[in-house]
């Protein structure tokens, strides 16, 4: 049974950074994708940016290109998303997800069969 369950959301200070975490289990796919979504309050789950499963292709969304990083380290079953110059737009929960097939890039959440639990990204002033 696949497991996902992410850590180290906070609240952060405009132009401040956090490092969130993803630790996977569970899963005997080969081949896979892991990525990050977020949503904040009253609008839809929204794609941030995914990672191959040897790490060789990312994806980001616009808004978060130049100031967020994914990255995985696969002898710890890790997946994290580096994010700096926060925005008070950046205020939302962020999920894991991760899903089996080969397709290099899908940004929809009903593309992803296997979720966390979220955890909550404050920007405070």
């Amino acid at each position: 049974q696949v497991q996902l369950v992410e850590s180290g959301g906070g609240l952060v200070q405009p132009g401040g950074s956090l490092r969130l975490s993803c630790a996977a289990s569970g899963w005997t796919f080969r081949r896979y994708y892991m990525a990050w979504f977020r949503q904040a309050p009253g609008k839809e789950r929204e794609f941030v940016a995914s990672i191959s499963w040897n790490g060789g292709s990312t994806y980001y969304v616009d808004s978060v290109k130049g100031r967020f990083t994914i990255s995985r380290d696969n002898a710890k079953n890790t997946m994290y998303l580096q994010m700096s110059s926060l925005e008070p737009e950046d205020t939302a929960v962020y999920y894991c997800a991760l899903r089996s097939d080969i397709v290099e890039v899908v940004t929809t959440a009903s593309g992803y069969s296997y979720w966390g639990q979220g955890t909550q990204v404050t920007g405070s002033s």
